[in-house]
């Protein structure tokens, strides 16, 4: 799903930013072998698993499951399917599951991984890896989010959020004033009926799409170099979140779409250079700490001044 360039603005905010979704906007973008998202998630469920797919101990999260897998079946027939005896497939990954039993004949990589998985969690894994997509539970009622299947974090550690009050997951955030305070308001708003997304975006050194701080360190900027050099090796990084609610249970699954790409093909035209640079030049000391761009953004907005001239 393409990153909204019109969610960069100046002065930069941190702020909830959600927009309603309009009736038929796909929400979910299926994963094949071979792709980016599915080779690191792959490597982090079969690896990492523990640290990615998570919940809190009582936690039923069937009608949050039933709810993304049928939403999964009816905005991408060719990705996920759901049989009427309640039997799952994923025919891009030649994979399904009938209850907690495998069923295919995909790849071994792939049945390896969900066959090592606790029973519980194979229906989460499975379209954790049909879809690019990461997935968690937001319970509109205590404001909380008590289930994550996160493969693809962005140097958090989705085993620090389990649980978490909505405005605890986002305390750390460096400007976080309008998020924390709108927390209990915004978890009431993604469990109704209507369907919400929002942008964020950074720009890093790391090109890789799973940053969990356990396995990735924090990035450094070179300290030596032009702002030519520099911006060779910076990477756009974007997330497309969206909510698919369940109103009847209070919930809602928080999609998180994660992609990066090299900055100088992801800054494509005059205007997207423009709006760049004035929300990196409009950044607060606290947020260029937050996100690891206080050696780098001087030379960022150099950069980018020359390619919107």
């Amino acid at each position: 799903m393409a990153f909204d360039f019109s969610a960069v603005t100046a002065p930069f905010r941190m702020q909830p930013g959600l927009r309603a979704l309009a009736p038929g906007a796909p929400q979910l973008s299926p994963s094949r072998p071979g792709e980016r998202a599915f080779e690191e998630k792959l490597a982090v469920l079969a690896g990492h698993a523990g640290e990615a797919l998570l919940a809190l101990p009582g936690f039923d999260a069937e009608p949050a499951l039933a709810a993304l897998s049928a939403h999964a079946a009816a905005e991408h027939p060719e990705a996920w399917h759901v049989a009427p005896d309640g039997r799952v497939h994923a025919p891009l990954l030649g994979w399904g599951l009938q209850g907690a039993d495998l069923r295919g004949d995909g790849s071994d990589a792939v049945g390896r991984c969900l066959a090592a998985l606790p029973p519980s969690w194979r229906l989460a894994a499975l379209l954790s890896l049909a879809f690019a997509e990461d997935f968690a539970v937001i319970d509109g009622a205590s404001a909380r989010i008590p289930w994550l299947a996160v493969c693809l974090p962005s140097h958090w550690s989705p085993r620090d959020k389990v649980g978490r009050h909505f405005a605890e997951v986002h305390a750390p955030v460096a400007d976080n004033r309008l998020l924390l305070a709108a927390s209990d308001h915004l978890a009431r708003l993604v469990t109704g009926a209507q369907r919400w997304e929002r942008f964020v975006w950074t720009v890093t050194p790391e090109a890789r799409l799973d940053m969990h701080p356990a396995r990735v360190g924090q990035p450094r900027w070179p300290a030596e170099g032009d702002a030519r050099s520099l911006a060779a090796q910076a990477w756009f990084r974007t997330e497309r979140q969206t909510f698919i609610p369940v109103p009847r249970a209070r919930l809602a699954v928080f999609t998180i779409h994660v992609e990066s790409r090299r900055l100088a093909d992801a800054v494509t035209t005059r205007e997207q250079a423009a709006a760049l640079r004035d929300a990196l030049a409009s950044m607060s000391d606290a947020v260029l700490a937050y996100r690891g761009l206080g050696a780098a953004r001087d030379r960022l907005v150099e950069w980018l001044a020359a390619r919107a001239g």
